[in-house]
This record gives C-alpha cells, sequence and structure tokens, in this order.
C-alpha cells in the first residue's frame, strides 16, 4: 500500500492570511490598514519593512555605524545594497546603503559615511536616536561574490565601502571553503577606520589577510593614496584575481585604470558610494527641459534631470543620487541626454535613462 505524504500547509496558512488582510483591509477603508496597524506598532505594517535602531556608533570619525532590527528579516546577497528610507522633518528621503547581518541574528548593520552637506547622512549622525524608525527594502545590485568561490580573491574598499565588503567577507568566514583573501581598506588615518572589532575577528582567521592604508596618518601597513607599488606589495598577483573594490570615485577609478592598464579589466568588479563629479558642459545648457506629466518647462541649466525636476518644484523618486539603484528610471520622450559618469550621449526616442546620472543636451522631454 502506498502511503501518500500529507498536503503541505503553508500554502493553506498564506492563503488564510492574504484573505485576512483583505478582509481587514475592506474594513479599514478609506484608510489603509497599515494606517491603523502603526497607531499600535511603527514597526507593524503590512507592505513596507520598517526597522528599529538598537545602536548607534559615532566613535569613528567621519561615519556613523547603525544596528537595525527590522520587523521582517531583510533578503539580500553579502555586497549587495537596499534601500533605508528616513522620515526628516516630515518628509521622506531615500538613500541606497550596503547592509551586513549580525551572525546568528536578523540584525542588520550600516555603516553610513558623513558627507559635508549630506542631509541623511548629517541627521543619521547629529539626530538619531535608539528607538527610532526607518523603513528598509531587499537587497539589489550585482555587487557579490561568485556561487563558485575562487581559490584566492582581492578586495580593497576606502571609507563606509568598508560595509559590502566586511559582508563578503563574513560570508567567507562562515564558510568552510578555502578562500585566500586579501583585503585592503584605505582610511585617513586609524581612528577613521570603521568596525574595528570585525577587522580584527577577521585578521585572526587564517585565510584573510586584512591590510590597513592610511592616507594621512601613520600606523598602517601602507601610506597614501592608492598606487600600483601597494599592489605590488601586498598582493603582486592581482592582475589574475578575481578584485572586488568599494569607496570613493576617486579610489574605484585609480583601481579601473591600473586594472585596464594591466589587460584584467575582466576581473575587476567594482561599486561606487560618492556622486560622480561633474561639471556642467556651457553646450549643454541650452534649449529647454520638458516635464511632460506635470506640464511644467524650465530653462535648461545643464544639471542632471534630477537636480533640475527638484528646483522645478518637483519631487521625483529617487534613491542613491549616484546611479547605483535605479530607483531614479524616467522615460526620456524626445531629446539627447549626457551620462555625467562616462560622458555618452543617448538620444533614442522613449528610452529609460536614470535621471540622477543624466544631463539634457539642449531641448528634452521626460516624463516626469
Amino acid at each position: 500500500m502506498t502511503v501518500s505524504p500529507a498536503p503541505s500547509r503553508v500554502p493553506l496558512r498564506i492563503g488564510v492570511r492574504k484573505l485576512l488582510f483583505g478582509a481587514l483591509g475592506a474594513l479599514s477603508t478609506p484608510h489603509h490598514l497599515d494606517r491603523y496597524l502603526e497607531l499600535a506598532d511603527p514597526l507593524l505594517t503590512t507592505v513596507a519593512n520598517r526597522a528599529r535602531i538598537t545602536s548607534i556608533d559615532t566613535s569613528v570619525h567621519g561615519s556613523t555605524t547603525l544596528t537595525l532590527r527590522p520587523a521582517r528579516p531583510c533578503r539580500f546577497e553579502p555586497g549587495q545594497h537596499i534601500q533605508v528610507a528616513v522620515v526628516i522633518d516630515g518628509v521622506r528621503h531615500v538613500r541606497t546603503l550596503s547592509p551586513a547581518i549580525v551572525p546568528g541574528s536578523r540584525d542588520v548593520v550600516l555603516t553610513v559615511g558623513t558627507r559635508s552637506g549630506g542631509l541623511v547622512s548629517g541627521h543619521l549622525a547629529e539626530h538619531a536616536r535608539v528607538g527610532d524608525v526607518v523603513e528598509v527594502g531587499d537587497g539589489a545590485g550585482n555587487f557579490v561574490l561568485p556561487e563558485s568561490r575562487p581559490s584566492r580573491l582581492l578586495m580593497i574598499s576606502g571609507g563606509s565601502g568598508i560595509t559590502p565588503v566586511l559582508s563578503m567577507l563574513g560570508a567567507i568566514a562562515s564558510e568552510s571553503g578555502t578562500s585566500a583573501v586579501t583585503f585592503v581598506h584605505y582610511a585617513r588615518t586609524s581612528a577613521h577606520v570603521p568596525r574595528r572589532v570585525e577587522l580584527d575577528a577577521l585578521a585572526s582567521l587564517p585565510n584573510v589577510e586584512v591590510v590597513l592604508a592610511h592616507t594621512r596618518g601613520e600606523g598602517g601597513h601602507l601610506h597614501g593614496r592608492f598606487e600600483r607599488a601597494h599592489l605590488d606589495a601586498v598582493a603582486p598577483w592581482f592582475a589574475s584575481t578575481p578584485t572586488y573594490v568599494c569607496g570613493p570615485s576617486g579610489l574605484v577609478e585609480s583601481v579601473r585604470d591600473l586594472y585596464a592598464a594591466a589587460g584584467s579589466s575582466d576581473l575587476l568588479h567594482t561599486e561606487e558610494f560618492t556622486p560622480p563629479a561633474y561639471v556642467v558642459d556651457p553646450d549643454d545648457a541650452s534649449g529647454s527641459v520638458s516635464f511632460t506629466e506635470s506640464g511644467i518647462v524650465a530653462a535648461n541649466t545643464g544639471a542632471t534631470v534630477l537636480e533640475q525636476a527638484e528646483n522645478a518644484g518637483l519631487a521625483p523618486e529617487h534613491g542613491c543620487r549616484m546611479g547605483i539603484c535605479h530607483t531614479c528610471t524616467a522615460i526620456r520622450n524626445s531629446g539627447c541626454t549626457r551620462d555625467v559618469r562616462t560622458g555618452d550621449l543617448d538620444s533614442e526616442p522613449g528610452g529609460r535613462i536614470q535621471i540622477c546620472v543624466s544631463a539634457p543636451v539642449g531641448n528634452v522631454a521626460v516624463e516626469l
């Protein structure tokens, strides 16, 4: 006699849960169910995933490290970024940050570099308090380790770019594999190096070498800004090794140039956490920018579409402001735009552009 396995109760539970939320949603009209749930607890939502700040560390110069406890686990691969929404003076601001999971917990750790004039980074450094609630999303991005781990890896980071690299290193440390990793981190001085407890723990592992490079202070293993001599000293095999780099655009660009010269660009994986330096080309600043959905037309200043939209009184959805998260993607109906990161021009009608890194060239119409 064949005994059939008992049917799974999981789909039934999911179905019942959807029916329950649907019924409650109907009863809560005209407001969304979340409007009532958050009165009991800000973390109780059916749509967004919210997280409570459980610790704040501002002891390291130039950065703030937050530990968050989300209502639901964040789903992301080590190295990916998530969107974090913070309400400041009643206005919701979204930024793209790289998280790390605390082993054995669903807590999320974020290290945020404090930029001069940075609205969100400044708020978190000066005004955030334990118990505050933020909104978090799931992971996105291709800055991740390959499924088949290579025998050797090189990782380079600068400033708050250390976060995704530490997340990757944590994943490697938790595995039983034998990948050998050399990790080079650039900071101004020893006082600017975040997450020292984690770094020291990683450095004690037999397959991980941690190299600290100080650009302005003594005491590190290397000194000064990135140059080939640094890799020749600590990773002379770099040109034949998969390499992951995250940090300020200057550091990332220098590493790109070196790998291109060595013919090893295909081994390089990069992520930048600072907006690209962009100087408006006077020849581009002509004509007008039409925001077709809102009916607003403004003189083209040559700045990015996002900046010009905000100056025109619009509030387009956006996240990182540096071309990473793709939250700000919009359709360009007509005209030509320049990618401020590469200088490339694009005039395909109906093309989708990232408005935070696209500057109009002459007359342009965008669906905003």
